[in-house]
């Protein structure tokens, strides 16, 4: 049987790139265009840091990395609403932060989440000074 024209056509999305701290440091440039086969979160993340080499600064992959001491402990039946967090292998290092638009990804659908061209995806991992 012979493939759809439709169904070889691979989806492309370029997104605008924002980075701070480190991650801006690594990258040498606080922003620029990324172009990737896909249209997820997910797909972004995995051609972006497939050509970057800054995941380490951005994913967890620990439950470890994605917290420090010194954090409030969360009881999460006082907090108002739902508390959601992205699952294991998909959660950010502590306090660096992975944002669509300016929302954080885990308030949207996480590495589902749609893009659209002209998007803009934030890698953020600030820098922390202690006085």
């Amino acid at each position: 049987m012979a493939q759809s024209q439709s169904a070889l056509e691979t989806t492309q999305t370029t997104v605008e790139v924002r980075a701070t701290g480190h991650v801006r440091d690594a990258l040498g440039t606080p922003k620029l265009s990324f172009t990737f086969e896909g249209d997820t979160l997910r797909e972004f993340v995995d051609a972006f840091f497939a050509e970057y080499d800054v995941r380490d600064l951005v994913i967890a992959e620990t439950e470890a990395e994605s917290a420090t001491r010194g954090w409030a402990p969360i009881d999460a039946d006082d907090v108002p609403g739902e508390l959601r967090k992205n699952p294991d292998g998909e959660q950010t290092r502590a306090y660096a932060r992975i944002l669509v638009n300016g929302q954080f990804n885990e308030n949207l659908a996480g590495f589902d989440t749609k893009l659209n061209a002209g998007d803009r995806v934030a890698l953020v991992n600030p820098f922390l000074f202690c006085l």
